[in-house]
């Protein structure tokens, strides 16, 4: 149940106990004590002005890489909307919301005749691949990220330059209850056609190696070498995460409705009837074969949040 008293002089949805599962793409999950959906930048600043600096904040995107835990969370979630999924080309610069889905700004900047054709295929929104320097095919969002505009957990509009936010593998300095709100990339140009054909070329390749029907949150464990300080990866290192799952025998690993897919290993998959304890006990059982197996510590990419299930 809530727990904190929040400022009700909002202009978009305050929601009190709302559950996350269908929020999340793994479709698990306990409530917020508070779900908050802003109607602009301006409402949103008002709210964490006025919000007790006590009370945790967790924005979140369209929950694609995400496992809230059973119990749910002790914090204000916030989730934006249709105010924060604007894009717009303006030269060699693509501007996207922080709600715009990776896969829209890839495609509007394609037909825009400017490149950022790796985003195509990244599932979840800007903000979120901002945040953990998302990447796909050699190509990271620090290649080509200019700046953020953000909202402080005190409620003051920021702009950041990307070299501010040190992003590397899969991470960044954005501090905790700051909220980004927009980004903006500086996309080399392209043949529209040409662009949209390496789209289709990767969509398929994708869907031909990855479980895209089913419940997932993408890649489960981040890949145990051939990444460097600065964040850049090499894509063909001989280490990948579903090689060594698939040493330790974990390749279709169940427990209750969570599954390692047979398909790819490194995918964590709702079979249906999971819980966020299902998934989150499976990919330590993972973890730990793999240790055992092979010495390698695999690390989450996925992240998890919140509370273990009461009682």
């Amino acid at each position: 149940m809530t727990t904190h008293s929040l400022p009700c002089a909002v202009r978009g949805t305050l929601t009190p106990d709302r559950s996350l599962a269908d929020l999340t793409w793994l479709r698990v999950g306990g409530p917020a004590d508070w779900l908050f959906q802003p109607a602009d930048e301006a409402d949103l600043c008002d709210l964490l002005r006025e919000l007790d600096p006590a009370v945790p904040v967790f924005p979140m995107g369209v929950g694609s890489n995400l496992i809230v835990r059973d119990g749910g969370l002790r914090a204000v979630v916030i989730r934006l909307g249709r105010g924060f999924n604007g894009i717009s080309v303006e030269g060699d610069r693509v501007i996207a919301g922080a709600a715009a889905l990776d896969a829209h700004v890839a495609r509007k900047a394609a037909e825009a005749g400017r490149d950022l054709t790796f985003l195509r295929t990244i599932p979840g929104s800007i903000g979120g691949a901002v945040r953990m320097n998302a990447g796909c095919y050699g190509s990271y969002v620090a290649d080509s990220l200019v700046e953020v505009r953000a909202v402080t957990r005190a409620g003051d509009v920021v702009t950041i330059p990307a070299a501010d936010l040190h992003l590397r593998y899969r991470q960044s300095d954005l501090p905790e209850g700051w909220v980004i709100v927009a980004a903006s990339f500086r996309a080399d140009p392209g043949d529209p056609a040409a662009l949209e054909a390496r789209m289709a070329e990767q969509i398929a390749k994708r869907d031909a190696s990855q479980p895209t029907k089913e419940r997932s949150a993408g890649s489960t464990f981040r890949n145990p070498a051939g990444f460097s300080s600065t964040g850049r990866t090499d894509d063909t290192h001989e280490l990948k995460a579903w090689k060594v799952i698939d040493r330790a025998g974990m390749r279709g690993a169940r427990r209750g409705g969570a599954q390692m897919s047979e398909m790819h290993s490194n995918f964590l998959i709702n079979t249906g009837g999971a819980t966020a304890a299902d998934l989150e006990e499976l990919g330590e059982e993972v973890r730990k074969r793999v240790f055992d197996s092979s010495g390698l510590t695999l690390e989450w990419e996925i992240m998890r949040v919140g509370e273990p299930a009461r009682g």
